[in-house]
């Protein structure tokens, strides 16, 4: 009996690693702050069709308004109830967003903020996304309902009761974090309201959660609430079907608490993977791309099968969180199409592509004083719709990396190699590079200073394809360059290191 209990609990966390895709799909994409309304005409114009697996979206929670800063994102992190009306729409607007992208095979996935509510400091009144009442000096917050006695104060032992030393696990997950009024999780009536607010976004069609600071949260206590969450529902996903699972742990190395703790409960945020592959691509600390012929676990990740995959994730694009000045992002579009191409390409990990905002960054000593800014927003600090120009681009700010050619077309890449194997590894011991899937996709990439000409065994079929980076098919034709594959498998390429994108990407999918 024993074992089949361990079975049975290790059946339930395993099927929290697993993401719930509709067949064939294989990335998620953070659409960071967009409101409800957008992400589900998204979904239906844009995402369905082009493949995509699922969104994360931005906390749902009623959420604290602050003037000061101006609406700043971060606002979103700190809850002050869990009621669903925030900054980027009501609860029937969640609900109608959730019901359509589930309709078009595009899952949901909630950003949860369960560790804390606001900000010691967050004042006591009705400024808040749906207007309740709370108080933060009180640690009254009724519509949850909670009070004092459901925070950690008691169990926090520094003299500010915030994390002053990363090195002592306690603190960090019984003390406020930058202040956050943190929930005493151990407690069956925290618990409780915790998952009967995860279990109504369940019930509403969500197919999983990001959980916030997991860090920051006992692991056994985390288990606990996991263990309470309902199944999905049936209308999109089979019976019996897990919500998945996936936690933000930033372990760069170097503190008691890693990730390690946490696979066991889901899928883990794993953040050495952007921070690395940064540093190779930027060529920092004589990195090279020809290093990373064993990526993955053989670079000191964790297991292929726990990890969450990302280029630059909201926190790090803006030097929070985790990586330092290592991370690429948007601001660094060529460097940037190329890291999220081979990530997309790679079979390490579950994927998930950024989707942003631009800000007036302003750098004193190299700290940007505008990190911030919160999405566009008219002058009563509503969000902007996100308008879509006739070439596919955003406009109003918003970034829409997910939108670009390049990417969407190695998210449709990744989709079409996906279970096949890393293969047909070719480097020239420097920074060019090109490696398979199988015989179903082909990546070559030079991201040296001087051009790439060279045959490779490709391992595809003979025929004529279309690289997606440079264009892509469409019908019959090719509006990009076209790569040729002999009855061999092998392939001339030619990339010089001044090409706007300097890869080449084929598959199947793309053969004339």
């Amino acid at each position: 009996m024993k074992l089949f209990i361990l079975v049975a609990l290790f059946g339930l966390s395993l099927a929290q690693h697993n993401p719930n895709f509709k067949s064939g799909r294989t990335a998620i994409v953070h659409l960071f702050e967009w409101r409800w309304a957008d992400i589900a005409a998204e979904c239906e114009r844009f995402l369905g069709p082009k493949g995509f697996g699922g969104v994360q979206i931005s906390p749902p929670n009623e959420h604290i308004v602050l003037d000061s800063p101006w609406r700043p994102w971060w606002q979103r992190y700190q809850p002050t109830s869990y009621d669903l009306c925030s900054r980027s729409g009501s609860e029937s607007e969640l609900r109608n967003m959730i019901t359509r992208c589930n309709n078009v095979g595009v899952n949901i996935y909630v950003d949860a903020v369960v560790n804390h509510m606001c900000g010691a400091g967050g004042g006591e009144g009705t400024h808040s996304s749906c207007g309740n009442w709370f108080s933060a000096s009180k640690k009254e917050f009724p519509s949850v309902p909670y009070s004092g006695w459901d925070f950690n104060d008691g169990s926090c032992y520094t003299s500010s009761g915030n994390i002053e030393n990363y090195g002592d696990p306690n603190q960090v997950r019984n003390c406020r974090l930058v202040g956050l009024l943190d929930l005493a999780l151990g407690k069956d009536y925290v618990r409780g309201k915790v998952a009967e607010f995860m279990n109504k976004l369940i019930d509403m069609g969500v197919a999983g959660f990001r959980v916030d600071a997991c860090k920051h949260m006992w692991p056994g206590d985390l288990s606990n609430v996991y263990g309470r969450l309902h199944n999905l529902n049936t209308q999109w996903f089979p019976t019996g079907s897990r919500p998945f699972i996936y936690q933000e742990v930033i372990d760069l190395g170097g503190e008691p608490i890693t990730s390690n703790e946490y696979v066991h409960l889901g899928r883990v945020t794993e953040f050495k993977y952007g921070a690395k592959l940064g540093t190779v691509f930027r060529k920092w600390n004589g990195e090279k791309l020809s290093y990373t012929k064993n990526w993955g676990e053989g670079w000191g990740f964790m297991a292929n099968g726990n990890a969450l995959v990302f280029i630059d994730n909201h926190d790090n694009q803006r030097g929070h969180g985790a990586g330092g000045a290592s991370i690429v992002t948007f601001w660094d579009s060529r460097l940037y199409k190329m890291a999220v191409g081979y990530m997309l390409a790679h079979p390490y990990g579950l994927t998930r592509v950024m989707s942003s905002y631009r800000w007036d960054r302003n750098f004193v000593d190299g700290k940007d004083q505008n990190d911030w800014i919160g999405p566009p927003s008219y002058g009563d600090g509503s969000t902007k719709p996100v308008p879509v120009n006739p070439d596919q681009t955003c406009g109003d700010g918003w970034v829409c990396e997910h939108r670009w050619r390049q990417i969407t077309n190695m998210v449709i890449f990744r989709n079409v190699v996906d279970g096949q194997p890393h293969s047909n590894w070719w480097d020239n011991g420097n920074n060019q590079v090109a490696f398979g899937r199988g015989n179903r996709g082909f990546i070559v990439i030079n991201n040296d200073d001087w051009d790439l000409s060279q045959t490779l065994n490709t391992g595809m079929p003979g025929g004529t394809y279309c690289d997606v980076i440079s264009g892509q098919k469409e019908g019959s034709r090719c509006t990009g360059k076209q790569i040729t594959v002999g009855g061999d498998g092998r392939a001339q390429f030619w990339i010089s290191s001044g090409d706007e994108d300097p890869f080449i990407a084929i598959h199947a999918d793309s053969k004339l």
